[in-house]
């Protein structure tokens, strides 16, 4: 089992696969519900005898079995997938691969032969395989659980998918006493001086020489000054004329509520308020470490929403970058105020698809629950194409309307329009009505929010971070318009 957050994700990699012929793996059945013993190829008349006393139905979903050899040593496990879409929370079997990595004796293991996807059973694997160690002081148990990468399988593609992943939970995962706007701009540094993509930073007083009030505005209480961070790349000899493709990451690093200050217990996970910046981080490196023909831009506000003497204050206007005044309702809706800012700058660049990612409303997760991402978007065909591609690879979204009668919830007295409505209803589709109002330009424009944390284990992962809807975007984006 590897772990994450103390070495980097490429290195901690190095012990979740291996490559064929290195040394003897143990043998992994994947069995369909109703399967009996006697049908599952590869074993010996003793080992299916063995499998008939411990199992009624092996082939029950998360039905793990381990398989003695004749000297009582480890010969091989079978685990049961249930009816072929069992996934983890959805989607294909396959996924549930990721709970053997978690929790089978060390040892090399291979995919039996068997009617299953193998890049994504590989993908499962090293999702579930991914621990967050950076603060342990007592070592991990010995030895490691390693899966042998399938010929079939697409192993760069799977590398590159379960680093991405790895990566948007280490930031997620790191508390804020270690990763402040200034963190997430080293991390957003590496990643693009890896990929050879250029990054630049608006810091500080800065941002208001540079017209970002906003983001101003909501990091400006704290000692750790706010940023926009802006990273730019397109695949060495790509095609002029690529698609333009903006991320926008909501970057709050902490989030107190501001003066509006939230309930202790709502502050407990207030570290992940900057899940939408490591999911656009995420995905940032698969596109890149793929080489998708895309022109990529990642737009990072970054900020820690604090307590002080100059924190901005509820009814206070302020001026947007888009030449919008916005009055504010409540300090606590700061993470929409900084990605308007960010949205206004992305737009102006008329990209053909743009995409917002945050943890942005509590009222998200009681309509849809911690699992499934809330997904707003006027495009119909993107929709149906980010839906299905959730579904497909086990990284869910569902779709909320943004319903135009509720625009007049945003509206204001003293300002062109307020942070938030003055009632308790429709509060993620008000919020991302307010995202819409300063979007233009852009071809396309999709909001997605997001929970990004797993509240407890599964097989595609610990209970923790987790850069939701990544997977599902870049398989949309890996055959969107030929690339």
């Amino acid at each position: 089992m590897a772990s994450a957050g103390s070495g980097g994700t490429a290195a901690a990699l190095q012990g979740v696969f291996t490559s064929a012929g290195r040394e003897p793996a143990r043998p992994i059945h994947l069995v369909r519900a109703g399967t009996t013993p006697a049908e599952i190829t590869g074993l010996a008349p003793t080992q299916r005898r063995w499998l008939e006393d411990c199992a009624s139905d092996p082939g029950s979903a998360r039905k793990q079995t381990l398989i003695p050899a004749p000297d009582g040593s480890l010969s091989g496990l079978v685990l049961g997938i249930g009816n072929g879409n069992s996934g983890d929370p959805c989607g294909p079997s396959e996924l549930l691969l990721g709970q053997v990595a978690s929790s089978a004796p060390p040892g090399t293991y291979a995919l039996a032969e068997g009617d299953h996807d193998p890049t994504l059973a590989a993908t499962a694997w090293g999702l579930g395989a991914y621990r967050f160690r950076r603060y342990k002081t007592q070592p991990a148990r010995n030895g490691e659980t390693r899966l042998v990468l399938p010929d079939a399988a697409d192993a760069r593609a799977v590398t590159d998918i379960v680093e991405g992943v790895w990566l948007g939970r280490d930031l997620i995962n790191t508390p804020a006493s270690d990763l402040g706007p200034a963190e997430l701009e080293v991390a957003s540094r590496a990643l693009a001086d890896r990929h050879g993509a250029m990054c630049s930073v608006i810091v500080g007083e800065e941002l208001l020489a540079r017209n970002f009030p906003m983001i101003h505005a909501v990091g400006r209480a704290s000692v750790r000054a706010p940023r926009l961070i802006d990273i730019t790349w397109q695949r060495p000899g790509g095609r002029a004329d690529a698609p333009r493709v903006t991320l926008v990451g909501k970057g709050i690093c902490f989030d107190t509520g501001g003066l509006d200050i939230k309930p202790a217990s709502n502050m407990l996970l207030m570290k992940k308020d900057m899940g939408g910046a490591a999911t656009a981080l995420a995905l940032a490196h698969m596109v890149m470490a793929q080489g998708l023909d895309v022109r990529l831009r990642v737009l990072i506000p970054a900020a820690e929403n604090s307590i002080d003497g100059n924190a901005f204050r509820p009814s206070d206007v302020i001026m947007s970058r888009a030449g919008q005044s916005v009055e504010v309702g409540n300090t606590d809706a700061e993470g929409r105020l900084v990605l308007a800012d960010a949205l206004s700058l992305a737009d102006e660049e008329k990209p053909d698809l743009l995409l917002s990612l945050a943890t942005l409303t509590g009222a998200c997760r009681v309509a849809l629950g911690p699992d499934l991402p809330g997904l707003f978007t006027s495009d119909d065909a993107l929709a149906s194409e980010l839906i299905a591609a959730g579904l497909a690879v086990g990284d869910p979204m569902w779709r909320l309307p943004l319903w135009t009668g509720y625009d007049r919830n945003l509206d204001s007295e003293v300002a062109d329009l307020n942070n938030v409505s003055d009632g308790p209803f429709a509060g993620a589709i008000t919020a991302a009505l307010f995202l819409r109002r300063f979007v233009r330009n852009a071809a396309s424009f999709a909001h997605i929010d997001l929970f990004g944390w797993r509240p407890s284990a599964r097989p595609l992962g610990p209970k923790g971070g987790e850069p939701q809807t990544a997977r599902a975007i870049f398989r949309v984006l890996n055959g969107w318009h030929g690339v």
